[in-house]
Parts: structure tokens; sequence; C-alpha cells
């Protein structure tokens, strides 16, 4: 994967209207947003080649705001994609597509590389499915930029009683999430998954998902949430330990999470998406 920057997006207003008649694919989106984060990881396992238009969400009262991202995207949030023309939003949704644009890297478990019945294959798709929206439909929408200025701004809370609201929901959450990724171990579904795809990324890097990790020194195998496959719930879970770290959210009762969190900071994909490893970031 590689990505290409556009710069001056502070300039007129049609600026992201004349970006978006590119051709091939572009991402807008900024560097802390973790829904745009989450579509920076799956561009990178895919391999897939973008250009990056940052969109600063404060600056200028909010860059989205403006009349030329209005038209683009009128729910005025970041990402947006817009491929050859096709223009779409929601960080999920955004993910489906680029699964039809690269199946040979699926998010999503697939029957033949599983080797389970068909049924069971669909079930642990679901669980997986049920698991990353249990984080962007159910955490993030809680946490999100305009959602604490609206609590500091119309609401008059102060900065900590906003970061109260900001982790109650993230320790609400992940205690769901840790049992649910302990009950997936629990299915002995992992020394099932081979992967027998590379992922190019950026500076021609290569993640090779068919070599187990080495066991840490406390005998344990650092993994993704499915072992060596990259899927959904890593896609999702990152961006928002990400954030809850920056929070200053206690992780120590979640020990499933932050091991996955650990062993795919490691991983270049997930390196490259990182938000200070982006152009816009501190700008």
């Amino acid at each position: 994967m590689s990505d290409k920057v556009v710069n001056g997006v502070q300039g007129q207003a049609n600026d992201f209207q004349v970006q978006a008649n590119n051709q091939g694919l572009t991402l807008y989106g900024y560097w802390r947003s973790s829904a745009a984060y989450r579509v920076r990881i799956a561009l990178n396992l895919k391999g897939i080649d973008y250009q990056y238009v940052p969109v600063h969400l404060v600056k200028d009262g909010g860059q989205q705001h403006s009349e030329g991202y209005h038209q683009l995207n009128p729910s005025e949030l970041v990402p947006t994609l817009v491929h050859d023309g096709f223009v779409l939003s929601q960080s999920m949704a955004i993910i489906d597509y680029l699964e039809s644009l690269n199946a040979d890297v699926p998010l999503l478990p697939e029957f033949e590389e599983l080797q389970l019945e068909e049924q069971q294959s669909k079930e642990l798709r679901w669980l997986v499915q049920s698991i990353a929206q249990d984080i962007s439909m159910d955490i993030h929408p809680l946490n999100n930029l305009r959602v604490l200025q609206y609590l500091k701004g119309e609401l008059g809370c102060t900065e900590d009683q906003a970061n109260k609201w900001y982790q109650h929901w993230i320790v609400t959450g992940f205690q769901s999430i840790e049992e649910k990724l302990e009950r997936l171990d629990n299915i002995h579904i992992k020394h099932k998954l081979s992967i027998k795809h590379d992922h190019r990324i950026k500076h021609g890097q290569c993640i090779k998902h068919d070599q187990q990790p080495d066991n840490n020194s406390e005998g344990k195998v650092p993994a993704y949430a499915l072992g060596a496959q990259p899927s959904l719930i890593d896609v999702c879970l990152i961006p928002q330990v990400y954030n809850a770290l920056r929070f200053e959210v206690d992780m120590s009762a979640y020990p499933k999470i932050m091991s996955i969190y650990e062993y795919a900071n490691t991983q270049p994909a997930f390196i490259s998406a990182l938000p200070e490893n982006q152009s816009d970031a501190l700008n």
C-alpha cells in the first residue's frame, strides 16, 4: 500500500469537490478519527493504493463543515471514500466495499481457509461482525468528537466530566468485549486458521500471516483476535484501544484486549495506520 497526500485543503470551498473528481481511490480522513483509522488499517491489510486528503475536524471551526466537504458528504463526518466518482461514507460500509475490491485478503473468515462446516463458518463470521459492531456502533458513537464537543459546549460539562463520560462507556463496552474474545478462544478456532496471502503495504513491506508468532517471555503466543489471521475485530478494536489509552482508561482489566493490541502494533499494516504516522498528525 502507498498513499499520496493532497495538501491545501484550507483553500476554496470547492477544493474537496475538485479532489473528489480525481481518478482512483481517495480517502478523506483525520489522523485522530478512529473511524478513519479503521479504514486505513483495512486498506493497508488489503494492499490497496490510495490518495489521502486530510480534513481537520477542529481547525477553522472544523473543515468537515465547509461547503465543499458538505457537498461531498452531507453528514459532515469522516471518513469519506471516493473511488472513480463513487462516493461512500461510514467506515463499516467503506470496509465492506473494500472487501469487494480485494476478496483475496478477507477481513471476515472464509470457509476454505477455516476448513469448517459451512454453518460453523457462518456462525464465526457473525460472531466477528458482532464484536466489530459492539465497537463501531455501541462504544464509538457515544465518544466521538462531536459528542464530546456537545458535552463541553452546549451542556457545559467540564473537561473532567467529559473524560468521565468517555471512560464510563469504554469500560462498559470493553468488559463485554473481553468476555466475548475469551469465548472465541474457547471455540478452539485459532489452530484451524491459515492464511496463504502476503499483505503488501507501504514501503514494500510484507506481512506473512502463515508464520506463527513466537512465544513471549510468559509463554503466551501473541496473536490477533482470531490467531494468525487479522480480521474485522482487529480493524475496529485497535483504534478504540488507542483512543482509550489517550483518555487514560485503565486497561489492566482487559488482558486479552491488550494482548491483541500490542501484537497488532508490531505489524507493518497497523504501524503505518497509526495516527501519529499520518501526514496531518499534530497539524
